[in-house]
């Protein structure tokens, strides 16, 4: 299964509606891209990090869950600055550092640390069933809902499946390697995982009609109405339209 680390919790975040975060996740994530200046984008990063510290989050889980992002920027801060024209700040022979690249390269950091911590802040601290719960009840269509659902409820499953024929791959000698024989095994591999993963989902299919499923999921979860939880939407969504609108007007 795929791992929530942050999905249980006592903080006023956790015990939320998913209904009002997915759209409050949105709205800020969203103005946050369009932002254009720095003053701005702080601002939401300001609101992330409350966001967080509202969730009682673990600090060290946040940062590891930042690292791959991290990866990322790191090419980011490789290549802009090197290619980007511009002014430049700084030359040593061929190389030449611009100052468009690196303003650019801070934004694009700033922006995409403030929507990771928005999205684990807010939709990380649900649980796959929550938030698919949350999109049925925000009219997403149900075969949406229903094809997240049961891919994140097999595809450990199917990565059971992969393991059991490599391992069987492996009994009968095979070592992996780069060569034309290992890329046609792995083509096997795969091709007999498809063929596996569709006749367990027909299986799946008749048990669960078996059961009465008539296409949609029920929930145990009960979410009694909340005036707080739409304040909370109210103020993301009015705090997300009024920076957009004021960086418009002031910038």
């Amino acid at each position: 299964m795929i791992e929530e680390p942050f999905a249980s919790g006592q903080s006023f975040i956790h015990t939320m509606e998913p209904r009002i975060k997915i759209p409050a996740a949105f709205a800020l994530s969203l103005a946050a891209a369009l932002c254009k200046h720095f003053p701005v984008i702080w601002v939401y990063l300001l609101i992330s990090l409350i966001l967080v510290f509202a969730a009682q989050l673990n600090f060290r889980a946040v940062v590891k869950r930042l690292k791959p992002l991290f990866w990322f920027l790191l090419m980011i801060w490789v290549i802009l600055p090197l290619t980007f024209e511009g002014r430049e700040v700084y030359r040593y022979g061929w190389v030449r550092i611009t100052e468009p690249g690196l303003l650019l390269s801070a934004m694009i950091t700033f922006k995409s640390v403030t929507i990771v911590l928005i999205f684990t802040a807010l939709v990380a601290t649900m649980t796959v069933a929550s938030l698919g719960n949350g999109l049925h009840r925000l009219h997403i269509p149900d075969k949406l809902v229903f094809l997240l659902l049961m891919c994140y409820r097999y595809i450990a499953v199917i990565e059971d499946e992969y393991n059991r024929l490599l391992r069987a791959a492996k009994f009968r000698g095979f070592v992996p390697k780069t060569n034309l024989h290992s890329y046609k095994t792995f083509a096997y591999l795969a091709g007999m995982l498809f063929v596996r993963a569709s006749l367990r989902a027909q299986r799946v299919h008749k048990a669960m009609l078996c059961r009465g499923f008539n296409g949609k999921f029920h929930t145990l979860d009960v979410y009694p109405p909340n005036r707080l939880n739409f304040i909370f939407l109210t103020a993301m969504v009015c705090m997300s339209m009024g920076l957009f609108i004021g960086e418009q007007i002031w910038f």
